[in-house]
């Protein structure tokens, strides 16, 4: 079965970061070109513990757009309050087919202020 460049990479990340993780959660980050999205996840129970996104309408109302480095800023606070809600504050960060860069550092960044561990 042939795969795109981009869900091989993503793949390849994924493969990493659960052989990495050591029975913690997975902070995943979806990038489309409008919003950005996160979600931590339980691979170990296959749940979803927390997400946050910037189609949310508490944060639509507070940002001027979904797609710059502020609202990937405010998602990543957010997620981690969920999740620090929820009883995980040690996570591994899975930045997905993305490079470690721009809107997701900034994602990152917002999770560990908030008192995400990772």
């Amino acid at each position: 079965m042939a795969h795109s460049t981009t869900e091989r990479r993503a793949a390849r990340v994924r493969r990493a970061v659960k052989k990495a993780a050591n029975g913690r959660a997975r902070l995943s980050v979806f990038r489309s070109s409008k919003n950005i999205y996160a979600q931590v996840i339980d691979d170990v129970a296959g749940k979803t513990l927390a997400a946050a996104s910037t189609v949310e309408k508490d944060l639509r109302g507070k940002l001027k757009t979904g797609a710059d480095k502020d609202a990937a800023a405010e998602v990543g606070k957010l997620v981690a309050e969920r999740a620090i809600k929820a009883g995980v504050s040690d996570v591994v960060f899975d930045r997905g087919r993305y490079l470690f860069h721009g809107r997701v550092k900034a994602l990152a960044d917002g999770a560990r202020e908030a008192g995400l561990k990772f």
